[in-house]
């Protein structure tokens, strides 16, 4: 009994121990990698050339005509002068420059008499006439410009008052005609004025030269050629010497007595031609202005006659020169003031007409000229 007891504990002890070694566990077999799927085949296939998108082709539309006056002469007709119309359209409709409609009226003094005197001659304007001219055109809302100014506005639409005067005086005076008249006005309202000086070195001219060329310094009297001899009006049957003394003489003598360029001649007795023009233009003149009251002058819109008028024997035509910036009108200071509602009316009318027109300014710069002369600012 004993030795079965013994015999067993010895199996279980066995069995014990067997269960304590550790069992290793074979490696496995390595799998070899499967060989890769191709999942997707792309496959390249020329593809027919694109077709390309159709622009439709844009049409410009027909620009207005030039904006007629009812207020004019019959005989006296707008003359442009800016042969470049995308240049032109957009010089008006740039929001820097002046607005359409911007009108200057030029108005011509020879002689203000003294108070108490009365006119004997159209040359002529009384003290107390002056003085209602000058008060309706400020209760208009005028204000006056140099010339330069006008220059710029009528070649690159530059901005000026909406409703401008030039006022010109004739045939040179002493400072103390200037001091007298429209010293007042520049003091008041801040109003240039022209003097049309007479460049011959004369007696008269010795003795008006040093006050006038202060006033010149004081940059509120703007002095502009009335020729050199001046009494003999320049022609086309003048001779180039003539024409070279009294339109460059006059640069010369300007440059040397007040230290400045011209810009304008203010034709002497109203008298111009072709030739002079042109010899204006060569010496450098960017204005001219005749003595015919055809009426205001706007952005590329001047009004000028091509034909002698039996009514008005004295004005001579200008349109056949073919440069209207060379001889502006100007209005008689006797007159002037007749005028003054019928200029402010041409301004009106004028915006007006443009503002009606914009669209179709706008899409024709825009298909015809945006590309090469870009936006408008």
């Amino acid at each position: 009994m004993t030795r079965i007891r013994f015999l067993t504990t010895l199996v279980l002890f066995a069995v014990i121990l067997g269960a304590c070694v550790p069992v290793t566990t074979p490696a496995p077999t390595p799998t070899p990698s499967a060989t890769p799927v191709l999942t997707a085949i792309v496959t390249l296939v020329p593809t027919d050339t694109p077709t390309p998108t159709v622009t439709a082709i844009r049409t410009p539309p027909a620009l207005p005509g030039v904006y007629q006056s009812p207020y004019l002469n019959p005989l006296d007709t707008p003359h442009t002068y800016i042969a470049d119309t995308c240049q032109y359209l957009k010089a008006k409709w740039d929001a820097n420059n002046a607005a359409p409609g911007t009108v200057v009226m030029v108005i011509m003094f020879h002689s203000i008499l003294k108070a108490g005197d009365e006119p004997s001659d159209y040359n002529q304007i009384s003290a107390s006439a002056f003085e209602i001219l000058m008060r309706d055109l400020h209760e208009q809302n005028f204000q006056a410009i140099n010339t330069g100014q006008l220059a710029n506005f009528l070649e690159y639409n530059a901005k000026i008052p909406p409703r401008s005067i030039l006022l010109v005086v004739d045939d040179r005076h002493y400072a103390q005609y200037f001091n007298t008249y429209f010293r007042p006005y520049w003091e008041a309202y801040g109003w240039a004025v022209v003097n049309s000086w007479i460049n011959l070195d004369d007696i008269i001219g010795a003795a008006a030269l040093p006050d006038n060329v202060a006033l010149e310094n004081e940059g509120w009297v703007d002095h502009q050629s009335h020729g050199f001899v001046h009494n003999i009006p320049m022609s086309d049957s003048s001779s180039d010497d003539y024409l070279k003394g009294e339109l460059l003489g006059s640069m010369e003598a300007m440059q040397h007595n007040f230290g400045k360029t011209l810009i304008a001649i203010i034709w002497p007795g109203g008298g111009f031609g072709l030739r002079p023009v042109q010899a204006a233009r060569q010496y450098g003149y960017r204005l001219g202005f005749t003595i015919n009251p055809r009426g205001p002058l706007m952005f590329n819109w001047i009004p000028l006659s091509d034909n002698p008028d039996p009514r008005r024997p004295s004005y001579m035509p200008e349109g056949l020169v073919g440069d209207p910036l060379m001889v502006l009108p100007r209005f008689w200071s006797y007159d002037a003031g007749k005028h003054i509602d019928e200029v402010r009316l041409i301004g009106q009318e004028a915006a007006a007409y443009a503002e009606a027109n914009k669209t179709v300014e706008l899409g024709y710069y825009d298909i015809v000229c945006a590309p090469t002369y870009g936006t408008i600012p």
